[in-house]
């Protein structure tokens, strides 16, 4: 039964444990794309709050650009300043309070094509603009792949972007304008971001999804050599002090799981139990302080439900300090975002 949707994830349901723990969900997205091939097609704030709602004490979350809401027309460079216009309204209506007090999109994460160069700074200027409360920094998806049946969904479809002058010349202004670089890429282009990392050394850099691990396709049955690499990426991208990491993702297929194919949805000891050996290799290469949970929805909604996968990181940091799990949680996303709620 893939992709069941929520009556589907309402067949494991669980207390939530330790619900006092303060949480920043520092990336999910927004959309309404009426697709039929997209396993949620509308994900708005009623259904973020849905999810949120739980029974975990999600106190903020942050938005991360999922290409959704472009302008429809005017120069193809300011475009997606749509889609921060469109998310700022969705924070807006959330800090009012009648959604409750969790702070949607306290954060808001866009995009801007970063091969501009410095040709980038007046876009980044409009879309600080468009969210002047709230906007932190771009996601620009740089994943390829020599694969065929791999997605090569990056943005503007170039091979080696992180290796380009004129990317790195647009990262620069980034870096001067005090905003962050938001790093979504396949596991093999590890030491590109290593690379990229060194030679931008002011900029602070997230990587997304535990680095972009795949286990599918050419990638699958072969984890001694796939996980291996993945390891030694992780360990080359740690070593740059401004990379931090979040630690989900996992509930994509691509990660190598079935997790969405279950008559009844994984529950939380079963997912920390499988979690754990990426979570905790990522955290011992990074620190905690570098680490932070994140949901990835509705994208991981596809494999397991927010109260589930709030608990399973629980269970599986519970041998943390009470301080490394604070940072976990909640302290590292909240310091990167620089979210005070």
């Amino acid at each position: 039964m893939p992709f069941g949707g929520n009556d589907w994830l309402a067949l494991t349901e669980e207390p939530t444990l330790e619900p006092e723990i303060p949480i920043c969900d520092p990336h999910h997205h927004f959309w309404d794309f009426r697709d039929e091939r997209i396993p949620y097609q509308r994900y708005l704030l009623h259904e973020l709050i849905a999810d949120i709602d739980s029974g975990h004490n999600v106190r903020s979350t942050v938005f991360v650009e999922a290409r959704a809401m472009y302008r429809a027309d005017g120069p193809e460079a300011l475009r997606p300043v749509g889609e921060v216009e469109f998310v700022q309204g969705l924070a807006a209506a959330s800090a009012s309070g009648l959604h409750g007090t969790s702070r949607a999109a306290a954060a808001i994460v866009g995009h801007a094509n970063l091969n501009l160069g410095e040709r980038v700074e007046p876009v980044l200027e409009a879309l600080q603009a468009a969210s002047p409360n709230r906007f932190r920094g771009i996601r620009h998806s740089v994943t390829w792949d020599p694969h065929p049946e791999i997605e090569r969904a990056s943005n503007y479809r170039r091979e080696g972007q992180l290796a380009r002058e004129d990317f790195r010349a647009g990262a620069r202004v980034l870096a001067n304008m005090g905003m962050s670089f938001e790093a979504w890429l396949y596991f093999p282009q590890l030491t590109e971001l290593a690379d990229f990392a060194k030679a931008v050394p002011d900029l602070t850099i997230i990587s997304n999804h535990i680095g972009g691990l795949q286990r599918v396709g050419p990638y699958g049955g072969r984890d001694d050599e796939v996980l291996e690499a993945w390891r030694n990426g992780i360990a080359a991208v740690a070593a740059c002090p401004n990379v931090h990491m979040k630690l989900g993702g996992i509930g994509m297929p691509r990660t190598g799981f079935d997790w969405h194919e279950r008559e009844k949805p994984i529950g939380s000891e079963e997912l920390a139990e499988s979690m754990a050996p990426f979570m905790n290799y990522c955290i011992e290469q990074f620190g905690p302080e570098r680490c932070m949970f994140e949901s990835n929805f509705p994208v991981d909604k596809v494999s397991f439900s927010y109260n589930v996968m709030y608990n399973a990181f629980k269970r599986l940091s519970s041998g943390y300090s009470a301080d490394e799990r604070a940072a976990l949680f909640h302290d590292t996303a909240a310091l990167v975002y620089r979210i005070d709620v």
